[in-house]
């Protein structure tokens, strides 16, 4: 089996030693293509993904087949939050919207180890805290700051989860999360570019100056930042913005 560079994946990097070897022989490489299902909506979720690079996303879906977004999930987090707190199905489904890598396991094992080990469990309830904090401020967000505040949020979030300054977001995508129509996203990606802070064609963003995407962002975005480090602590993958914060094993 290839080796597997822990530090790709932020939770990953904050497992001991013994708590990574166990689960390392049940870690396997997959490519996470756009729109590929990786758990459905009141179904058993059978595996867990620790992504690499990418964007997961939570889809809640009403009965009359109108779907909303309500999280995302990137190399900061697992997909298959439920299994982590005692369950196997979610009245969600995940999938992907940015493609990218992760790594897969079965949700059977993954849970066992939690049973096994206190560590590996506190690790997964903080990272559970962190997103919950992330989906309450995002819906905040959506009431409170107006739609290009907004948008440079989502684009810097996506950033902060690829290799490159350049990766593929579709219109469709935008315009879930945040709530708004193609039109809408139309407008406002072609305000970022004739600005100069991003190049969009074809559903492939590049980011060109993050800085001023980040002046233009609210606040939204540094405070999640903050919060992830605050409960997760400093990563090789993850640098601190929070010099004041201590790591998962100074906090447990």
């Amino acid at each position: 089996m290839p080796d597997i560079d822990r530090r790709t994946n932020r939770l990953l990097s904050l497992l001991s030693d013994e708590d990574y070897q166990r689960l390392r022989p049940h870690l396997s490489h997959v490519t996470l293509d756009y729109k590929k299902s990786l758990y459905e909506a009141s179904r058993p979720i059978t595996h867990i993904f620790f992504p690499i690079d990418g964007v997961a996303s939570l889809v809640i879906t009403t009965s009359d087949g109108r779907s909303a977004e309500v999280g995302t999930i990137g190399n900061e987090g697992i997909v298959g939050l439920p299994v982590c707190l005692g369950d196997d199905v979610a009245t969600s489904s995940v999938y992907m919207q940015v493609p990218g890598t992760g790594l897969q396991m079965d949700a059977r094992i993954f849970r066992a180890e939690l049973n096994r080990s206190s560590a590996l469990n506190m690790v997964m309830l903080r990272y559970a805290h962190a997103f919950f904090n992330q989906v309450a401020q995002s819906g905040a967000c959506a009431n409170l700051h107006h739609l290009e505040q907004r948008c440079c949020r989502w684009l810097l979030m996506t950033r902060d989860r690829m290799p490159s300054d350049d990766f593929l977001l579709t219109q469709e995508f935008l315009g879930m999360m945040l709530g708004v129509r193609r039109t809408s996203v139309t407008d406002v990606m072609g305000s970022l570019q004739r600005a100069g802070l991003i190049r969009y064609r074809r559903g492939h963003v590049t980011i060109l100056d993050r800085q001023t995407l980040k002046q233009r962002s609210c606040e939204c975005y540094e405070i999640s930042k903050l919060e992830f480090d605050r409960l997760l602590g400093d990563t090789p993958a993850a640098p601190r913005t929070d010099k004041t914060h201590r790591s998962v094993s100074e906090i447990g």
